[in-house]
């Protein structure tokens, strides 16, 4: 799932049990969001809210929030 978290785009992957993020390229490439920790207890309906929560701070008037895009 890509993931727009107040302007920063991620691939988010769940890997049972554990949620993995990436940074995305603007070439295809994936390196991995070692800085973007999901406890693995995070559903997949809660994700989104979590990461609101979490990084909240980052947002801004052009970035106001944390939605999926792809």
């Amino acid at each position: 799932m890509i993931i727009d978290i107040f302007g920063k785009v991620v691939e988010v992957v769940k890997r049972d049990p554990e949620w993995i993020v990436f940074y995305r390229g603007n070439e295809g490439k994936k390196r991995l969001a070692r800085d973007i920790v999901i406890p693995s207890d995070v559903g997949e309906d809660d994700l989104l809210t979590y990461l609101f929560d979490i990084y909240h701070e980052d947002s801004t008037e052009r970035n106001p929030e944390v939605k999926t895009v792809g």
